[in-house]
């Protein structure tokens, strides 16, 4: 696998913080990733001070900004040789999760967080595709898509919604993985704490 990833770079005392969310991994089933063989990988890659949060494909670590860029494929290709699946990997850095928590508008009408799910983007869809989601495809689920960002308020859950990541994917033509809200400010949580970004209050996000 060594052979496959890139060589370790050396890394300075401001080395930005990025989260890598995972598609599709699980504890059991056919798609188990062990964490700890995910930040072996991670590590492999060249990336510094890497940590993971549940189960579900969470994984933050230091990397400049042209390793970062290379990560998703070269994690992804890890992955597909040695556990024969593909998990795609969605990359945001700290400073564009705290963007992303500060602008959800569902929270900011007074939902329940409980209720709200962050949709990741792999790419920022064209304006054809945005234009042909529908609105009322799932009621009463309500989304916006604010750059590279699906806000999902779903009162009933999300095992009940049509709003699924397969159809995000059909109508904008990107990779879409999502978060409940309690993931996403956890994630956020840790990764400004390592990034030395000031903490937000949720009003503030």
């Amino acid at each position: 696998m060594k052979a496959t990833m890139a060589k370790k770079e050396t890394r300075g005392t401001a080395v930005p913080v990025h989260v890598a969310l995972l598609r599709g991994v699980n504890v059991g089933g056919k798609h188990a990733l062990p964490m700890k063989t995910l930040a072996e990988m991670f590590r492999d890659a060249g990336c510094g001070a890497v940590r993971t949060y549940i189960q579900s494909g969470n994984v933050l670590f230091e990397a400049k900004p042209a390793l970062a860029l290379r990560i998703p494929g070269l994690i992804e290709r890890a992955i597909a040789h040695r556990f024969g699946f593909e998990a795609p990997v969605v990359l945001r850095s700290a400073a564009q999760l705290r963007d992303v928590a500060r602008g959800n508008p569902f929270l900011k009408a007074g939902a329940d967080p409980k209720t709200l799910h962050v949709g990741f983007l792999r790419d920022r869809p064209a304006p054809p595709d945005i234009a042909s989601l529908d609105p009322d495809r799932s009621p009463p689920d309500r989304f916006t898509l604010v750059g590279s960002e699906v806000y999902l308020h779903c009162p009933n859950g999300v095992a009940r919604s049509k709003l699924t990541s397969q159809y995000f994917d059909s109508r904008l033509k990107t990779i879409l993985t999502a978060r409940n809200w309690n993931t996403v400010v956890t994630l956020l949580d840790l990764a400004q704490g390592a990034d030395g970004l000031a903490p937000k209050s949720l009003d503030e996000r």
